[in-house]
């Protein structure tokens, strides 16, 4: 067995047991909000409801975006294909794959599609907000929310991603300033989109400030991945469109809306947590309601039974020792007393 320094034979994996142990408990001592979030992250299941919400992406809102380029004007679906080309900053064969997508259609096709498809297409996009509203309510562990409370803030969230990503060009650009003024703006809007989200899919049902660690997380996080999306997406989706053809970017947008829902996942929760911090609480104004249980101080442990103290054993003989004295006989019990004969006296007739 592998020994410790110094010859001391303590084993090094219970010393290093031991150590961790006694830095995780420091840990949760003194910054007990860590505890917290990773607990929180724990029953939220972070990787699950990614994934369920990056599937409900990629099935009903990447199809609601081509019905609404076929039937939308020609503007709206030119500001599209810029603004997917300035957040992902796509170039080459993907740009071309994007453009056939939203080129100018026919009447024949706008008459294929249809108001009803489109409407149809809308409402199946509903599966993407439910999700997300799933998310939130996880985050904050609120109970779910009627469908009549919140079914038409299910259709209004989709329909203001459309807006939103249609203005996600001229924002980067910082309507033609530049950089200077686009990477604020595109701050500072995230944060706008996500605190709205949170209070929409809640149902209201939280104030606004409580809201705000979250959407400042979220919003922060979408930046920073938008720009990191330019490094790794258009290298990506070219050499996957290059070796598997058309159905190569699939698996590339794919994983990508996991990182993207995962790091929406934890920005949120983290958020709710530290809302419900008490310090933050009080500037923020989180109501009781919100707030979690109390945690119940664990039960102490049992008392251990009293030792009994282990019977006397004689002395053994050693060699060459005189053998013990006997033990004295004990005095005889006195005989017991005879019992008295009971004689029988006449009987006497009647």
């Amino acid at each position: 067995m592998e020994r410790g320094p110094g010859g001391r034979g303590r084993p090094v994996i219970t010393d290093t047991v031991a150590r961790l142990q006694r830095m995780r408990h420091t840990a949760e001592t003194r910054l007990p909000v860590i505890t917290r979030v990773v607990a929180r992250l724990l029953q939220v299941n972070v990787f699950e409801a990614a994934t369920r919400l990056a599937a409900q992406c990629f099935l009903t809102a990447v199809p609601l975006l081509f019905v609404v380029g076929s039937i939308a004007p020609q503007s709206f679906s030119d500001r599209v294909v810029s603004s997917l080309r300035s957040a992902l900053g796509l170039h080459g064969g993907s740009v071309d794959q994007l453009r056939q997508v939203y080129q100018p259609h026919d009447a024949e096709v706008r008459q294929a599609v249809g108001a009803v498809g489109a409407v149809m297409v809308l409402l199946s996009a509903t599966a993407f907000s439910r999700a997300m509203q799933r998310v939130c309510e996880r985050a904050w562990q609120m109970p779910k929310a009627g469908a009549r409370v919140v079914a038409w803030r299910w259709v209004v969230w989709v329909a203001s991603l459309l807006a939103i990503l249609a203005l996600q060009g001229p924002l980067r650009d910082g309507f033609g300033v530049g950089q200077v003024l686009g990477l604020p703006l595109t701050l500072a809007s995230s944060v706008l989109i996500w605190w709205w989200t949170q209070h929409l899919l809640l149902g209201g049902r939280l104030p606004w400030l409580p809201l705000l660690p979250g959407a400042l997380l979220a919003g922060g996080a979408m930046v920073a991945l938008s720009f990191t999306a330019r490094l790794y997406i258009p290298r990506a989706l070219n050499r996957s469109l290059a070796d598997y053809g058309s159905l190569g970017p699939v698996f590339t947008v794919l994983s990508w809306l996991i990182a993207v829902c995962a790091a929406i996942t934890v920005c949120l929760t983290v958020g709710a947590v530290v809302a419900q911090e008490p310090l933050a609480a009080r500037y923020l104004g989180t109501p009781p309601e919100a707030m979690p249980p109390p945690a119940t101080p664990p039960m102490p442990p049992p008392m251990p039974p009293p030792a009994t103290p282990p019977a006397a054993t004689p002395p053994s003989a050693t060699p060459g020792s005189p053998p013990p004295p006997p033990s004295p006989p004990s005095p005889p019990s006195p005989p017991a007393p005879p019992m008295p004969s009971v004689e029988s006296g006449p009987v006497v007739g009647s």
